[in-house]
């Protein structure tokens, strides 16, 4: 725990996790939500709400991405998408990791939500595009950015809002309204939402399903790639036990390594001995990677990939890598099984690297990106 100008630093477990699940004393802080106008919505988002309203949304909107939905609805499309963006990289020898598992998240993720009247390839693009944003300091008035820089950040976001709004969550939103499907995009129109509410639900859900899973999936791979002994064990195990092992490596690498709350109410919580007490207003950053390595929670040699370690009570496998409480990540099962479909199709071709991924920063979501890894195929070698 650390108290800085402006912002007190929690890398404790324990004291993270009381925050999280602390219901009404904390308000989403993160992914710039202080800074998004929402006056014009009839729904507030479903990232940024929290209390009642963001209790009935995750109520409703979890029936698509229960364990058992995802794989009886989800599973072939994750078959079909790995298997046909693989053959293709094998048949050109090549390919890019973060390319492809961009394509293959935006695949899946675009069916669960409903975007499928637009190309992979546009809407993938779009996507990217809206996250090329100037850098900016939360802890900071005005996110410490310049005129200039504000300047720039709504060309480049509103550009690419505007154009996924027109190329995709419109058409999608007139082909349900002629026909409902078994998605999201649906399931808001019955719930009355505007079409200004699911622009921003669908970029929400394009964030969070698509864009952080590219990421994870380029981790990933770069550990089993890495670490022929984990390849190994990875290829051996059946469902369950490549699942404790991506379980593991995001616990290592979160996606997300900071999570931001803002103190609503007067809140004190305490960790070995200690107690703190947070007035409101005050700003609280969530250090995701130092609480996963909190050996409290996870046991001895934390910053070791052990799959199965023996937790504390109440300490999720992943660690705090998809949150807690009210704003745990519902797509946490789709993520996770997701990247095993694609990982198993492409390990089965022995990929080889042939450039080291580059770890970049990203902002808005707080966490890394893994950009130049690439691998390559041979076609002569002899199948696993």
């Amino acid at each position: 725990m650390e108290r800085q100008p402006g912002i007190w630093r929690i890398r404790s477990h324990a004291v993270a996790r009381q925050v999280l699940t602390a219901r009404g004393a904390t308000s989403q802080a993160g992914f710039t939500s202080e800074h998004v106008p929402t006056g014009f919505l009839k729904h507030h988002p479903i990232l940024f709400s929290d209390g009642p309203q963001h209790d009935e949304q995750r109520r409703k909107v979890g029936r698509y991405f229960a364990p058992a939905v995802v794989r009886e609805r989800y599973g072939q499309v994750m078959d079909d998408a790995a298997d046909a963006l693989v053959t293709d990289a094998v048949g050109r020898g090549r390919c890019r990791v973060d390319e492809i598992a961009l394509l293959y998240s935006v695949e899946v993720t675009r069916q669960v939500v409903g975007l499928t009247e637009s190309s992979i390839e546009g809407l993938a693009g779009r996507l990217v595009k809206f996250f090329n944003q100037p850098p900016f300091d939360i802890t900071q008035p005005d996110l410490g950015r310049t005129r200039r820089q504000w300047a720039m950040a709504a060309v480049n976001g509103l550009g690419p809002i505007a154009r996924f709004h027109l190329a995709d969550v419109r058409p999608a939103i007139r082909a349900r309204r002629r026909e409902r499907r078994t998605d999201v995009i649906s399931h808001l129109l019955d719930e009355g939402y505007t079409t200004a509410d699911i622009l921003v639900e669908c970029l929400t859900y394009g964030t969070a399903g698509m864009v952080t899973t590219r990421e994870f999936i380029a981790m990933a791979l770069w550990h089993l790639t890495s670490d022929p002994t984990l390849l190994r064990r990875y290829l051996g195990g059946d469902q369950s036990q490549r699942l404790a092992l991506l379980e593991e490596v995001i616990r290592l690498e979160p996606v997300v390594g900071h999570l931001y709350r803002r103190v609503q109410q007067p809140l004190e919580v305490a960790d070995a001995g200690q107690t703190w007490r947070f007035a409101p207003g005050d700003l609280l950053d969530l250090d995701v990677g130092s609480a996963n390595l909190d050996p409290a929670a996870v046991g001895p040699e934390p910053g070791q990939l052990c799959p199965g370690r023996t937790m504390a009570r109440g300490v999720h496998a992943a660690g705090l890598s998809f949150s807690d409480g009210a704003h745990r990540c519902p797509g946490q099962p789709l993520a996770m099984l997701e990247t095993d479909v694609l990982l198993q199709r492409l390990l089965v071709e022995q990929p080889v690297v042939l450039s080291e991924p580059r770890v970049e920063w990203d902002d808005l979501v707080a966490g890394y990106c893994l950009r130049g890894f690439e691998v390559g195929f041979d076609v002569t070698a002899p199948p696993v």
